[in-house]
């Protein structure tokens, strides 16, 4: 016969190995979480990158000058504003095999027209599919001297004004 102290120590047994068991359930599954913070640390080393390279290109070469930036824009140096841009973007991410391709958008006011905010697309670098991540920089841009792009009527009026630059970068 059983006595009532062998039936005590069977279900405090029982509850201590549910106990463990649960335990360590517990904790292997804290340490294996997958956090999404962790899933976009290149998509957030590619937006830095961007605001990096757009920064030193919107840095004056000398006191006084205006900044390459500002000159590709105000020239509408689609170009040189590409080749320099990729160039910065390539001498950075030298670790990085994925090639990187933009599309650059002005964004600017304008006060004599009905349609308020103004845009076009200022440069870019390979096309979308859809289905690629895409990361957005952006930049103002003071520019003084609109004269040749409103002669290409492109829209901005011909006087000073701070120009929005957006690039949307992303992986081929």
């Amino acid at each position: 016969m059983v006595e009532d102290n062998a039936i005590l120590y069977t279900i405090e047994g029982i509850a201590a190995g549910i106990l463990l068991i649960t335990t360590a359930y517990l904790i292997i599954s804290t340490t294996t979480i997958y956090t999404p913070g962790d899933t976009h640390i290149s998509d957030m080393q590619m937006e830095q990158l961007g605001y990096d390279v757009l920064a030193v290109m919107d840095t004056p070469r000398l006191d006084g000058e205006n900044s390459p930036l500002e000159t590709y824009i105000e020239t509408n140096n689609e170009t040189g504003f590409r080749v320099e841009f990729l160039n910065l973007v390539k001498s950075n991410s030298q670790n990085w095999p994925e090639n990187i391709k933009f599309k650059a958008v002005v964004y600017y006011r304008n006060q004599s027209s009905a349609i308020k905010i103004g845009n076009y697309t200022f440069s870019h670098y390979g096309n979308t599919t859809g289905s690629e991540h895409l990361v957005m920089v952006t930049r103002r841009v003071l520019i003084t001297n609109m004269t040749t792009i409103y002669s290409l009527d492109l829209g901005p009026e011909n006087r000073n004004q701070s120009v929005l630059l957006e690039v949307l970068m992303w992986r081929d």
